[in-house]
C-alpha cells in the first residue's frame, strides 16, 4: 500500500506512525508545507513567551520519522488533485502517485472584513513564523491589542504579558471564552488576568484600524478610539477546503467525511481541522487526535470508528489553570446545574447534569480533578445522589475512583 498524507500536524502523523506501525511493508509519506517537522501548537504559545527555544518545538525528531519507515517531506505544498488519476500534483510540479490519500491540510487563521486590517503591525498567530514575526515586532511596541477573547486569543495574550508587554483583550461577545465559560466563571477569570496586568474589553468590536501604513489607533463600533502599535487578530480559523473543493470532493464548511473519515471519494480521507464529521468542524487538538486514531485504525485492517467527541479545553496563560469539558452553557429543559464560587481565590467551579449525569464542567482555579470529571462523563456514571457535595474538594476524584 502506498499511503499519502498531505498535512504533517498531529492529525495526519497519528495516521502515518499508526500504519507505519502495523504494517512496515507500506510506503508512507508525509508532505508538508512547513518547514518544521510536526509541533504542537501551544507549543507557538511558549516559544512566544521566550520559554521555549526554537528547535525545541518539533515533539518528533526526523529520526522518529525514518526509524518508523515515513518519508517526511518539508516544505512541500500540495497544488491539485487528480482523482481519476490517483495522483498529487506538489507545488513544484511532481505528480506523486498514491492508493490512498489522505488530507490533513488543517485551517487558516480567519481575518474578519476590519477597515485598515492590511495595515503594518496587524498579524494573526498560527504557524512558526508567526510566531517569529509578533516576537520579533512586540519587542518594540508599547501595547499590543489581541483582537479575540476565546482560547487562543488569551494564550496569546500570556505571552505577550510575559515579553512584559502592555496588553489589551477586545471580544465581541458578552464574555471570555463564551465557548468554555458561562458568565459567572468568566467574571471570575477576568478578574484574574486584570490582576496579571491584562485588560480586558468585553461586548465590543473593532470597525476601523488607523495609520500612516503602521497601525496606531483602533476605532470600535461604539466610537471609543484605542491606541495600539500591534495587533493580533485571533478570531477564529477556517478549515483549508480549496484543493479540495476543486477536485470535486464534498465540502461544507469543511471535507465531508463519514465514520471512517472517508470522504465522497472511496480512496481519499481527511482527518483534523480540515475534515467536517456530522455537521461540524471542531478544529480543536483532541478530535484531530481522535480522528487519526480511527483512520490510523481503519487503513491498518481494524474496525476503526470515529463518533465524535466530549470537546474539552485547557487555557495555557501561565498563572491560570482552567479547564473546560463537555456543555457547559446548556440550552433547553432538562438540565441542572451546580456552581461553587470564590471570586476572592480565583476559584470557580461549575457542574452540568442530565438525568443525574454529568454532561458539562467548568474547572478554573484548580483542575486537578480535570481527569476525574472527564472519566465520569465518558462513562455516564449516576451522581444524582450526591447533590451539593460533588462541588466539594476531591469529591470527583473520589467517585471516579469508585
Amino acid at each position: 500500500m502506498r499511503l499519502v498524507i498531505i498535512g504533517g500536524g498531529v492529525a495526519g502523523v497519528t495516521v502515518a506512525r499508526l500504519v507505519a506501525e502495523a504494517d512496515p511493508s507500506a510506503e508512507v509519506v508525509i508532505y508538508s508545507a512547513e518547514e518544521l517537522p510536526y509541533y504542537p501548537r501551544p507549543r507557538l504559545i511558549e516559544f512566544l513567551a521566550g520559554r521555549l527555544a526554537l528547535e525545541r518545538l518539533p515533539l518528533y525528531p526526523r529520526e522518529w520519522y525514518e526509524e518508523r519507515g515515513i518519508r517526511l517531506e518539508l516544505g512541500q505544498r500540495a497544488a491539485a488533485l487528480d482523482l481519476a488519476a490517483q495522483r498529487v500534483r506538489l507545488a513544484d510540479g511532481r505528480e506523486v502517485p498514491y492508493d490512498h490519500l489522505v488530507l490533513a491540510m488543517g485551517a487558516h487563521s480567519w481575518v474578519p472584513p476590519i477597515g485598515g486590517v492590511e495595515r503594518e503591525g496587524v498579524y494573526t498567530l498560527r504557524t512558526v513564523e508567526d510566531a517569529q514575526a509578533i516576537r520579533r515586532d512586540a519587542q518594540a511596541a508599547k501595547r499590543v491589542v489581541v483582537l479575540g477573547g476565546g482560547l487562543l486569543g488569551l494564550d496569546t495574550s500570556g505571552a505577550l504579558r510575559a515579553l512584559g508587554v502592555e496588553v489589551l483583550v477586545i471580544e465581541a461577545q458578552p464574555w471570555l471564552l463564551p465557548r468554555q465559560l458561562d458568565r459567572e466563571g468568566a467574571a471570575v477569570l477576568e478578574a484574574i488576568l486584570q490582576r496579571m496586568g491584562i485588560q480586558v474589553i468585553t461586548g465590543e468590536l473593532c470597525t476601523q484600524m488607523e495609520g500612516r501604513g503602521q497601525v496606531e489607533r483602533l476605532r470600535l463600533k461604539s466610537g471609543r478610539t484605542l491606541e495600539a502599535e500591534m495587533v493580533v487578530i485571533s478570531a477564529g480559523v477556517r478549515s483549508n477546503i480549496a484543493l479540495a473543493k476543486e477536485a470535486g470532493l464534498a465540502c461544507n464548511r469543511g471535507i465531508v467525511v463519514d465514520e471512517h473519515l472517508q470522504t465522497s471519494h472511496p480512496q481519499v480521507y481527511a482527518v483534523g481541522d480540515v475534515a467536517e464529521f456530522a455537521g461540524r468542524v471542531w478544529a480543536i487538538i483532541p478530535a484531530a487526535i481522535a480522528q487519526g486514531r480511527a483512520l490510523g485504525a481503519w487503513l491498518s485492517g481494524q474496525d476503526g470508528r470515529y463518533e465524535g467527541i466530549v470537546p474539552s479545553a485547557t487555557l495555557k496563560v501561565s498563572g491560570v489553570d482552567l479547564a473546560s469539558i463537555g456543555e457547559v452553557n446548556p440550552e433547553g429543559e432538562g438540565f441542572e446545574e451546580l456552581r461553587r464560587a470564590e471570586p476572592e481565590r480565583g476559584l470557580y467551579r461549575k457542574l452540568v447534569l442530565r438525568e443525574g449525569r454529568i454532561v458539562g464542567a467548568i474547572l478554573l482555579g484548580d483542575r486537578s480533578e480535570f481527569a476525574a470529571v472527564s472519566r465520569l462523563i465518558s462513562q455516564g456514571v449516576d451522581v444524582s445522589a450526591y447533590g451539593e457535595k460533588l462541588l466539594e474538594d476531591g469529591a470527583l476524584a473520589e467517585l471516579a475512583r469508585g
